[in-house]
């Protein structure tokens, strides 16, 4: 019986071709293809995720060293980056003397300011001429101040309607140098100057 089994082994081993991946029993090659592509290395992937995490963390670092530099940084208190500073805030008053182009006397005249730090705008009054006006912050230089005087009060009819006034920081400590410019009714170029503490 044995003989026989052996025999009818061998005769369908030798039927089927040397070959054959049907017969023999191997996958086909074709089989074995993917049309998909292979999935993403995960070392890869690892190494992405910590590139982001590195690019985060540097990203809220500088912004938190360059907020820090501009809050140590000195600077001037909200507003008043573009009105008035606080060097120039406050009530302001002194004698005025008044000259024409050629540099001839005219008159003393008493001047009151009042400057609020950070606002565009502010109030004076030429007591002893009984004018007064509302001023305006045209220019702000890094040593002046530039102020449009236009006239609110003037019943005697003593004062000119629209004025320059200038101001800068004064020899002493706490005063201002004061020039104010106009011109006349006349057509007369005006400029008066003096000393506010």
């Amino acid at each position: 019986m044995s003989a026989v089994s052996t025999e009818s082994d061998s005769s369908q081993s030798a039927a089927a071709p040397a070959g054959d991946p049907a017969r023999s029993g191997s996958p086909s090659p074709i089989r074995r293809m993917s049309l998909w592509p292979p999935p993403r290395s995960a070392r890869h992937a690892h190494r992405r995720r910590k590139v982001a995490l590195l690019t985060a963390v540097a990203t809220v670092l500088v912004l938190v060293i360059v907020t820090g530099v501009v809050l140590l940084l000195p600077g001037s208190p909200p507003g008043e980056s573009t009105g008035v500073p606080a060097a120039y805030a406050g009530s302001w008053s002194g004698e005025m003397s008044q000259e024409d182009e050629q540099g001839r006397h005219i008159v003393d005249w008493n001047a009151q300011l009042q400057l609020e730090a950070g606002a565009q705008r502010g109030t004076a009054n030429w007591s002893s001429l009984d004018c007064r006006g509302s001023l305006k912050l045209t220019e702000r230089g890094d040593d002046h101040l530039t102020l449009n005087y236009s006239e609110t009060y003037d019943p005697a009819q003593h004062c000119i309607d629209t004025v320059t006034l200038t101001l800068r920081p004064g020899a002493a400590g706490d005063t201002l140098r004061a020039e104010w410019v106009a011109t006349s009714h006349s057509g007369t170029l005006m400029t008066s100057t003096g000393t506010l503490r």
